[in-house]
């Protein structure tokens, strides 16, 4: 019975969900949560930091970590996708898996390449660089307030590690951005 209980309190402990935003979700957090909304910007741009987002991490499978928004869009139409990552090589982002991204029915998943080197990025800081990876484009048809998803293995609060990783990672996603296509 104590063998039982003591290998269900590991498994547990496995399981512990942390936040990439540093807070832990009581029943008082996660109510908040949903209320946490971000907005579309005047210039109609979405942007979703990561330390903004509720994450997930999962330590028997990394490329299931996730993270989570809740967004308010008042304008429809076409979007294109931008991934920003913090990167040390910018030759090679080293992602394991594709990452993929999930608006509603809409889904993009695409293994991240270096479209641009964003310099003297204010999202990043030295050793890393700051490498955007053009995700594809989505229309979003309605109004209103939306879930979006990403799930990578890059998906790496800052007070997460793997255990026996170095202590930088040498890519992490740092945000996704969603941008009016214009005519």
């Amino acid at each position: 019975m104590k063998r039982g209980i003591y290998v269900w309190m590991i498994f547990m402990g496995i399981a512990i969900v942390t936040s990439c935003n540093n807070q832990s979700l009581s029943d008082e957090t996660s109510n908040n949560v949903a209320e946490n909304r971000i907005f579309q910007k005047t210039d109609g741009t979405i942007s979703l930091k990561i330390n903004k987002a509720d994450c997930y991490q999962d330590a028997v499978n990394p490329s299931s970590n996730t993270a989570e928004w809740n967004i308010v869009v008042s304008k429809s139409g076409r979007y294109d996708v931008w991934l920003s990552s913090a990167t040390t090589d910018t030759t090679n982002l080293r992602f394991d898996n594709s990452v993929l991204l999930s608006i509603r029915d809409s889904r993009l998943e695409t293994m991240p390449a270096v479209n641009r080197i964003v310099h003297n990025s204010t999202e990043v800081s030295k050793p890393y660089y700051q490498a955007d990876s053009f995700m594809g484009s989505l229309y979003i048809q309605d109004t209103g307030v939306y879930s979006v998803q990403v799930i990578s293995d890059k998906v790496l609060p800052d007070d997460f590690r793997s255990p026996g990783s170095p202590s930088n990672d040498p890519t992490k996603i740092v945000s996704v951005s969603l941008t009016p296509v214009r005519h």
